[in-house]
């Protein structure tokens, strides 16, 4: 995937951000809605198709964002947006708990089929990736009549007061918003590019897992614990992947001291990692899965999977939301999931990594700024440091390069604890001129905003 001039461009920039119309828009966004809701390009879309997002003023991106990994299937996937269109001629929400509906028990069974193991599942839906997290606590703990949860450094989860309680970083999601919800921990999680001089990532491991002994023993017993809490990759966090020995590990501390371990999937699922499930890598069977994003091609809806008799655990009525499994998001998903399995977009994604890290690990060659790159799959990461000795975090040059990226017309964000990551989210159906055009400007806006430029 190299360099070919005769490729044809899908990118299109016909003004600069924010255009005109984008400028008038973005006045009357400032005008009525709030600055906590961030945004990440300073436009407005205007269509969607595949891996191209075309704005307002006629400017067409190339998008490596996937609105945060919500978009494996692509904007507007034809089969999907069909599926919504006779679903629209039917009934809209009945309310699955007032009059239920067929796409959800189709969608539930599809689920308990195709998440890891062969046991007895059972699976309900929400409407979001924080919603499914808050439940699945919900779930443990009536299960196990325990309350302490224990999540990981670095985590996210979401933005709710249970979800935000397991989440690592403080600015922007948590300062000022405290008190957060009690019984709620956290310990260390593999970071091999920042671990100590000298230490292998299997004595990173044991010095992980020990500290989780160490835990049960300072803080509170494995015996009080009702889950532990993971990305099986962690997405906010910097795309930062374990080893499979650690993932093993906590689940073999679950198991011996009975904690329910809940896989949090809402980013790695439904084949962004090159499985259809990221856990699907770590030879780990979770007891309870929590998912959204691609779920449904960007329509609202999350999922909580898990064992049939942890799953119901809750008595009637003691689990549910007016909109959770609403017919359309269910109806998407099952489309989703079909298109997934049929097109090989799990194998799809295992290239496009691969062609990722093939880019930059030549580009970290000629550019010290560059510190790791991470891929499991099509998540991949590229991590921006100072010195690549010291390996300090290089936030602003990251704030830089995905400016540039923008200008050029690549939509890409970042992620990290220290801001310093730029993650790399495609729709798994991105082709391969499209993919080869948007690491071309990745790599120019990287070598332009670290003093070694290529011709535009």
């Amino acid at each position: 995937m190299g360099h070919n001039r005769n490729r044809k461009k899908y990118i299109d920039m016909k003004t600069e951000l924010p255009g005109p119309l984008a400028r008038q828009l973005l006045e009357r966004r400032m005008e009525h809605i709030p600055r906590g809701p961030f945004n990440t390009v300073p436009t407005f879309a205007a269509k969607g198709e595949g891996a191209l997002l075309t704005d307002v003023d006629g400017n067409t991106f190339i998008d490596l964002a996937g609105a945060i990994g919500s978009l494996n299937a692509g904007h507007c996937p034809p089969k999907v947006v069909e599926a919504l269109k006779q679903q629209l001629d039917l009934y809209l929400h009945p309310c699955f708990h007032v009059v239920m509906y067929e796409p959800y028990v189709a969608l539930a069974e599809k689920l308990n089929r195709i998440t890891p193991g062969s046991h007895k599942k059972k699976t309900f839906f929400l409407n979001s990736g924080a919603e499914a997290v808050e439940n699945a606590v919900k779930i443990a703990r009536k299960y196990t009549g325990r309350r302490a949860v224990i999540s990981f450094e670095r985590g996210f989860h979401g933005r709710t007061y249970m979800a935000m309680s397991l989440t690592s970083k403080v600015k922007p999601y948590k300062h000022g918003f405290g008190p957060f919800a009690p019984e709620t921990y956290r310990l260390p999680y593999p970071y091999y590019y920042r671990a100590q001089s000298g230490m292998t990532p299997d004595d990173v491991d044991d010095q992980m897992l020990s500290r989780f002994e160490d835990f049960f023993l300072a803080e509170v017993p494995g015996e009080e614990v009702a889950a532990v809490i993971m990305e099986p990759v962690q997405g906010e966090g910097g795309f930062v992947i374990p080893s499979v020995g650690f993932v093993q590990g906590v689940k073999a501390l679950c198991e011996k001291y009975g904690i329910v371990f809940i896989a949090d999937e809402v980013q790695t699922g439904f084949g962004r990692t090159g499985k259809m499930f990221a856990m699907e890598h770590f030879g780990v069977i979770p007891d309870l899965m929590t998912m959204s994003k691609s779920i449904a091609a960007g329509l609202p809806i999350s999922a909580v999977t898990g064992h049939a008799e942890m799953m119901e655990a809750p008595g009637v009525g003691e689990i549910g939301g007016t909109y959770g499994g609403s017919p359309l998001g269910c109806v998407a998903a099952l489309q989703v999931i079909e298109m997934i399995e049929e097109e090989r977009l799990a194998e799809r994604a295992a290239s496009i990594g691969a062609a990722v890290s093939e880019r930059f690990v030549l580009l970290r060659q000629d550019i010290g700024r560059i510190g790791d790159v991470r891929t499991l799959g099509a998540m991949s990461a590229i991590e921006l440091v100072k010195y690549p000795e010291s390996k300090e975090p290089d936030k602003e040059l990251t704030a830089r390069v995905l400016q540039e990226a923008h200008r050029r017309g690549v939509i890409v964000m970042g992620a990290g604890l220290y801001g310093n990551v730029i993650r790399i989210l495609s729709p798994l159906v991105i082709t391969d001129d499209q993919l080869a055009e948007g690491l071309d400007v990745l790599e120019q806006a990287v070598r332009t905003c670290t003093g070694g430029s290529l011709a535009t």
